[in-house]
């Protein structure tokens, strides 16, 4: 009986998560925003139709999603691309991410009187921007090279899944703070370029046993693809065993796997991209219903006003912060706008972890949750049409 009552929750996340996602992109509205209603409808604070075994295991699956598409990045990364934009990526991957993090902590210890520790949580859920809205609309630019010249998407494909890895990884030490008595903050925030180094080391190794596997032993490419999935999920589960003694970015390990992989076997690292495209189509159905399940509307509606001030002035400083990474750059004004807008919409960290203050008994975690699900409202719709849009007026194809 139990089974059935999962059974019948899986079938009606896919049936109607497609569904939704249909309807919205329809209306030119990005699908993950149907997914993420359809969540709230069929979640506990509404018709109550998943169960709670899906429910207790959520925050896995969404996990699951994030290193998806994560491994979906570093499989869109090139090297000789990404010489062309190295200091660019690299200003990209952590100033726009700070600036909006540390504002949106500040702004919110004002606004909403939080403490310092909680606060530090709220911003860095916020301050990622979406690979899941960001990444296919940049290989989908690739692809067409449009914008290639330069290495537009690429600046914004390696720096916001690089931004999404720094984000979650602060908030992992805010989150430890949580609760503690004697927490050396100095060292703390020192060890995170050590946290990046490890989770490289730990990606390049594991890349590296994979490419050995593949070539001494004749496996399927759908085999492969799953095999490099597995080994991008005990990675990140690695990463979350050693953090107590030695923290390691397991995150940033997941992207130099598919990176590693696609330098090394240019022809599977195409087909594994090719396949883990078709694998996303299930995740995102997966992350953001289940997040939409997590969401008391009603709550998420009393904090809509203090929010969306929280978002925009943590949005200003974001853009501020992609400006300054700019500088110096081949880009012109229009293109920096358009990088600008790139890096605007939230959605998929907010989805992966907006729940786990909450699931802490974070006195603020209801709150928190509430605002990461107003940032992916509010963002994601105008982030996804203004790239949309936008992109095709500035990004120019390269013959």
């Amino acid at each position: 009986m139990e089974f059935q009552h999962v059974a019948f929750s899986v079938a009606i996340i896919i049936l109607l998560g497609l569904l939704s996602s249909k309807i919205f992109k329809k209306v030119k509205l990005p699908g993950l925003l149907g997914m993420l209603f359809l969540g709230i409808i069929i979640g506990p604070y509404g018709f109550n139709l998943i169960d709670n075994a899906i429910l207790n295991i959520s925050g896995d699956l969404r996990a699951i999603a994030l290193i998806i598409i994560l491994l979906r990045a570093g499989f869109g990364i090139h090297m000789e691309g990404l010489r062309k934009v190295g200091m660019s990526a690299v200003k990209m991957s952590f100033i726009p991410d700070l600036m909006e993090g540390l504002t949106v902590m500040f702004v919110s210890c004002y606004l909403m009187g939080f403490s310092l520790v909680d606060a530090g949580m709220l911003g860095f859920i916020i301050a990622a921007a979406s690979p899941a809205v960001i990444v296919p609309q940049m290989l989908s630019f690739i692809k067409r090279r449009m914008g290639t010249q330069k290495e537009i998407p690429l600046i914004i494909l390696t720096g916001a899944s690089v931004d999404n890895v720094l984000s979650i990884t602060l908030f992992s030490i805010f989150a430890g703070m949580y609760g503690s008595q004697h927490v050396n903050y100095l060292m703390t925030f020192l060890s995170i370029p050590l946290q990046f180094a490890l989770g490289i080391l730990f990606g390049l190794i594991t890349a590296v046993i994979l490419i050995f596997v593949f070539k001494r032993f004749n496996i399927r490419n759908t085999e492969k693809t799953l095999i490099i999935l597995a080994s991008a999920i005990l990675l990140k589960n690695l990463g979350d065993v050693l953090s107590s003694m030695v923290p390691i970015a397991a995150l940033i390990g997941v992207m130099v796997i598919g990176f590693v992989i696609l330098e090394k076997m240019p022809e599977l690292g195409m087909e594994i991209s090719s396949k883990l495209d078709k694998i996303w189509i299930f995740a995102e159905i997966l992350l953001f219903v289940l997040v939409g399940a997590q969401v008391n509307i009603q709550l998420a509606a009393s904090f809509a006003v203090v929010g969306l001030a929280i978002i925009l002035i943590g949005l200003t400083a974001r853009s501020a912060g992609v400006y300054l990474s700019l500088m110096g750059s081949k880009l012109n004004l229009r293109e920096k706008i358009f990088c600008i807008i790139a890096y605007t919409p939230k959605a998929t960290v907010q989805a992966a972890i907006g729940a786990i203050p909450l699931s802490m008994g974070v006195a603020t975690g209801p709150e928190i949750l509430a605002i990461a699900v107003i940032a992916i409202l509010f963002t994601a719709p105008l982030g996804a049409w203004g790239v949309n849009w936008y992109g095709e007026k500035v990004l120019k194809p390269n013959e």
